[in-house]
C-alpha cells in the first residue's frame, strides 16, 4: 500500500480526534506545551495501537465490530459530551478554577477509545488485504498526534472567543461526532 493511500487513510481517521481535541482546547483559557501534547499522545497512541489490534484480530472479529462498533463510539462520546453539558449548566466555577481544569485520565481514555474504533476496523481491513500493519499504524499514529496537537491549540483560541460557553460548545461537538459515527454505522 502506497504512502499517499495510507496518508489519506490516516488523515481520515484523525478527524474525530482532531474535533475532540478542538473541544478539549475550548475548555482551556491557556494551553501549555504539556496540555497541547497530552491529547496527541492519547489519541495518536490509540490510533496507532488499534489498527495493530484489529490486524492481529483478523477476520474473527470483523463482523462483531462492524455490527456494534458505531454504537460503542456513540455511547462513549455522548456520555462525555453530556457530562460536559451538565458541568456547563451547573456552573459555579470561578475563572481561575476553570483555567487550571484539564480532562481526567479516565475521560482521556474513554475519548481515545471512542475516537479509535474506526482504526481498529482499518486494521482488520488491512489484515484481509494482507498488508503489513507496521508502517500504516505508525503513520496513522503520527498524523493523529499532529492533528490532535493542532486541534487543542485551535480549540483554545476558539474557547477564548466563546468564553463561558466553551464547555457547551465542546459537549455539543462531542455529541455531534457521536451521532455522526452512529449514523454512518447504521448505513
Amino acid at each position: 500500500m502506497g504512502f499517499w493511500t495510507v496518508f489519506v487513510i490516516a488523515v481520515g481517521l484523525s478527524m474525530d480526534a482532531f474535533a475532540v481535541s478542538v473541544a478539549n482546547g475550548c475548555r482551556m483559557t491557556r494551553v501549555t506545551l504539556r496540555d497541547a501534547l497530552r491529547p496527541g499522545w492519547w489519541f495518536g497512541g490509540f490510533q496507532m495501537l488499534m489498527p495493530v489490534l484489529g490486524w492481529l484480530g483478523g477476520l474473527a472479529l470483523r463482523d462483531l465490530i462492524q455490527s456494534f462498533g458505531h454504537w460503542v463510539a456513540f455511547g462513549l462520546l455522548v456520555f462525555i459530551g453530556g457530562k460536559m453539558l451538565v458541568e456547563a449548566v451547573r456552573g459555579g466555577k470561578h475563572e481561575d478554577e476553570c483555567e487550571a481544569e484539564r480532562r481526567s485520565t479516565r475521560d482521556m481514555l474513554v475519548l481515545a477509545i471512542a475516537t479509535s474504533i474506526d482504526a481498529l476496523a482499518v486494521g482488520l481491513s488491512l489484515s484481509v488485504l494482507r498488508v503489513s500493519i507496521w508502517w500504516p499504524a505508525l503513520l496513522i499514529g503520527l498524523v493523529t498526534f499532529a492533528f490532535s496537537l493542532a486541534g487543542t491549540l485551535l480549540g483554545c483560541s476558539i474557547g477564548k472567543l466563546v468564553k463561558g460557553k466553551a464547555e457547551i460548545v465542546g459537549g455539543l461537538v462531542l455529541i455531534g461526532i457521536g451521532i455522526r459515527i452512529l449514523l454512518q454505522g447504521l448505513h
